[in-house]
């Protein structure tokens, strides 16, 4: 996908080539489209066909300017975080293997369907993610010991999880989001306040910063983890939502 990052400011914004600068009338009133993702999961067409039937000032993707050179510019830059501690690059490795069993074959290729919809409607998109670097360093700072050796011994035991698995692990959190998550609370308290806390919040004020700024009818497509959780950053700040969970998602007649 032909384009230029444009930095500084919240949200950052991915513009094609050619596509106007402008913003494109909205309503301050339209609620925000938070439509959940899976990494590893083919949901180019789904996702095609909630974003092509909504009337969008622009799409928001859960990525950084540097996640985003990788993902929707392959070839042009390195992935980011190749040199980071061993049990990331671990899950990082799982997370490209099930990619390729389960879903588009690329990491990313949820983001990247998004954003190609948003260059064919000229839409912008709106990065809203905090810079990868930026987390893992509040990730690493703040994980215990403990939590060290656990994260470790998963992406080990990943690595040579079938997809079958996996697949059954998608369908189990898809019948009771909120129960699965909580388990990983319970297992991880520090994974889940920097990974989605955190993250959830800051997305919401990029969103909000956005919508200030004359983007009112915006759908974010995101990890379905913080469907839940970004809605509710949102709602703290008087913004309205709605929901279009992974499970919702993948259903035939879809949203």
């Amino acid at each position: 996908m032909a384009g230029r990052l444009l930095a500084g400011g919240s949200p950052n914004t991915f513009k094609g080539r050619g596509l106007p600068r402008g913003v494109w009338t909205s309503t301050r009133e339209a609620p925000i489209l938070i439509i959940g993702a899976a990494h590893v999961v083919d949901l180019r067409e789904p996702l095609r066909r909630v974003l092509l039937s909504r009337t969008l000032d622009a799409v928001a993707v859960e990525l950084d300017a540097e996640r985003a050179q990788a993902v929707l510019r392959p070839g042009e830059s390195p992935a980011p975080g190749g040199g980071g501690p061993v049990f990331l690059r671990l899950w990082g490795l799982i997370q490209r293997r099930l990619g390729r069993e389960l879903g588009g074959g690329i990491a990313g290729a949820e983001m990247r369907a998004a954003a190609e919809v948003a260059g064919e409607r000229r839409l912008p998109v709106l990065l809203i993610d905090d810079p990868i670097r930026d987390t893992l360093g509040r990730l690493l700072g703040s994980l215990s010991l403990k939590e060290r050796v656990a994260l470790l011994g998963g992406a080990i035991i990943g690595l040579f999880l079938p997809s079958r698995l996996v697949s059954r692990q998608i369908d189990q959190y898809n019948d009771a989001p909120g129960d699965y998550l909580e388990e990983v609370r319970q297992a991880y308290p520090t994974v889940a306040r920097v990974l989605l806390d955190d993250r959830n919040d800051h997305m919401a004020e990029r969103l909000a910063e956005a919508r200030r700024n004359g983007f009112g009818r915006v759908a974010a497509v995101v990890g379905d983890a913080h469907v839940r959780g970004l809605a509710t950053a949102l709602a703290r700040r008087g913004i309205p939502t709605e929901t279009v969970p992974l499970a919702r998602l993948l259903t035939p007649t879809g949203p």
